[in-house]
């Protein structure tokens, strides 16, 4: 092959007229800034996007430690209520109410008639030896007082007397 310096012929003669051979008038400047501005801008956008999904895990954070508080405060407070159903905790509220335990029950049938044998309740005979109730207050102390600088013991109420309670009775109709 020779190299010819010469005017190029036929496809390259084509092909050089196409690509110039001489420095480029065109400026780079403008393009490199422009990519410049493209790559800051995507990071930029990219930094925003990742803080707003930081804040969104922040408030996700919250709100499940918020739902666990809450859940615990239901479930102590159905305890509670499971407490207060318990049958014997409803006997000593009933007690402590002044009821008494029923007699024996009396039904009236779709006639009229008294299916039954109806009785009166009667309050239990008292138990000579008084045992304390589980409602009842341990002695507090109370704050020293700033005058004397002794502690006073606070002496529980007594309980509420409770009157025999009568139940009504019924008239077999």
């Amino acid at each position: 092959m020779s190299t010819a310096k010469g005017p190029l012929k036929g496809r390259a003669a084509r092909l050089g007229r196409l690509m110039p051979s001489g420095p480029s008038s065109a400026a780079r400047t403008p393009f490199v800034l422009l990519v410049f501005v493209l790559l800051g801008g995507g990071l930029i956008a990219l930094l925003l996007l990742n803080s707003a999904l930081n804040q969104g895990s922040f408030k996700l954070r919250e709100l499940k430690d918020r739902t666990t508080e809450l859940t615990d405060e239901e479930q102590a407070l159905q305890r509670d209520v499971d407490d207060y159903a318990a049958p014997d905790a409803l006997e000593r509220r009933a007690r402590e109410l002044g009821m008494v335990p029923g007699g024996s029950p009396a039904f009236l049938g779709p006639d009229g008639k008294v299916l039954g044998d109806p009785s009166v309740a009667v309050a239990p005979k008292p138990d000579p030896t008084p045992t304390p109730t589980p409602s009842a207050k341990a002695p507090q102390k109370t704050p020293p007082n700033t005058g004397t600088g002794q502690a006073q013991t606070a002496t529980p109420a007594a309980p509420p007397a409770t009157a025999p309670a009568t139940a009504p009775t019924t008239s077999g109709r």
